[in-house]
């Protein structure tokens, strides 16, 4: 696997990792979109494994991998859903922060400072989430994802559509007018579009199965998916193809 970790974008997170957990602080939007985002994740891994959305523990015996866990906003509710999860990032700190916040909930999950290309078991499901736009490299980073995925098994993502409207949401609005994240967090030449990201995943081996956008309603102050804009956020799963197979 190559290493795709861009040392700067670690930095530019580490100095606020101590927040993670902050829901009015710098990673204040993740807190507000996760409803919204474990719903789509949770309805898409249990139809694709024959699980029971209604079930409380619908994830019994899967295993989850989140790529650039952070402060473990998604493996928390992963493992309370009975997934046996591992969260990986390169920032330490936000390590740290993960594990501590799981000991207080009661929670089990394998944190690992580490990137992607250092874990050498597969997954079920690998959850790729707000971080192929800071990567180093999209393709090498999607061929990690996919060879961390099982045969059968499904890679999750989402990421910013690289268009002038996200440019005008996701950068000038969120970074410097709302003050939503702090400034510089994003670059939007790094941002990719839904077809970009698509043939990534079939170079990688992986099937585009669905793709969905994710939009904010100012009147209603909330995040909701759409099937028809994906201008600025959206979420993509694939499938990696079983051995021999298409």
């Amino acid at each position: 696997m190559s290493n795709t970790v861009d040392q700067k974008e670690i930095q530019a997170f580490s100095k606020d990792s101590m927040h993670w957990w902050d829901h009015n602080g710098p990673f204040k939007p993740l807190h507000r979109l996760n409803p919204v985002r474990l719903g789509y994740i949770k309805d898409k891994i249990c139809a694709h494994f024959g699980r029971d959305p209604l079930s409380l523990k619908p994830f019994t015996g899967l295993k989850i991998l989140d790529i650039g866990c952070g402060g473990g906003l998604v493996c928390e509710p992963m493992a309370r859903l009975d997934a046996t999860v591992t969260g990986a990032d390169a920032d330490a700190q936000a390590i740290t922060v993960a594990k501590d916040h799981a000991r207080k909930s009661d929670l089990t999950i394998d944190y690992q400072n580490k990137p992607a290309e250092q874990i050498k078991t597969t997954f079920d499901v690998v959850l790729a989430l707000e971080i192929i736009e800071h990567v180093s490299d999209p393709a090498a980073f999607m061929h990690n994802c996919a060879a961390l995925c099982k045969d059968d098994g499904l890679v999750i993502l989402s990421t910013l559509n690289r268009t002038p409207k996200s440019f005008a949401l996701g950068i000038v609005a969120a970074e410097y007018l709302l003050r939503w994240v702090p400034q510089g967090t994003h670059n939007w030449k790094k941002f990719i579009k839904p077809a970009e990201l698509a043939q990534h995943a079939r170079n990688a081996g992986l099937h585009p199965l669905h793709t969905s956008g994710l939009i904010f309603n100012p009147l209603k102050n909330e995040f909701a998916l759409s099937k028809t804009d994906m201008d600025v956020n959206y979420f993509m799963v694939c499938r990696k193809s079983e051995a021999g197979k298409t």
